[in-house]
C-alpha cells in the first residue's frame, strides 16, 4: 500500500494530468451547449436578461467574456501545475 501511495500514484498523476486538464477546459467551453438540452447555467441567465431587456448583444458579449476569462484562468493554472511537475522530474 505504501508503494502505491508514494510511487505509483504520483507517477500516474504526472502522466494523466495534461489530458485531464485539457478535458476539463474543453468541458468548461462546452457548458454553453447545455442550454440546448435545457440546463440552467451562464448562457441561460444571459437569455433571461435578453428576454427582460430586449437587448441581445450585451448579455451575450458579457457571457463570452466570462467564459474567456474562466478558460484563460484554468489554462494558466494547468500550465503552472504542469511546469511544477516537470521541475520535480528533473530533481
Amino acid at each position: 500500500m505504501t508503494t502505491m501511495i508514494h510511487i505509483i500514484i504520483p507517477q500516474a498523476i504526472k502522466s494523466v494530468l495534461p489530458a485531464m486538464g485539457n478535458e476539463f477546459i474543453i468541458l468548461l467551453k462546452d457548458t454553453s451547449l447545455i442550454t440546448v438540452i435545457g440546463g440552467k447555467e451562464l448562457l441561460y441567465a444571459a437569455q433571461g436578461v435578453m428576454n427582460r431587456t430586449y437587448e441581445a448583444m450585451f448579455p451575450l458579449l458579457i457571457t463570452a467574456v466570462i467564459y474567456l476569462i474562466l478558460v484563460m484562468i484554468f489554462t494558466y493554472l494547468l500550465g503552472l501545475f504542469e511546469r511544477r511537475l516537470r521541475q520535480s522530474d528533473r530533481r
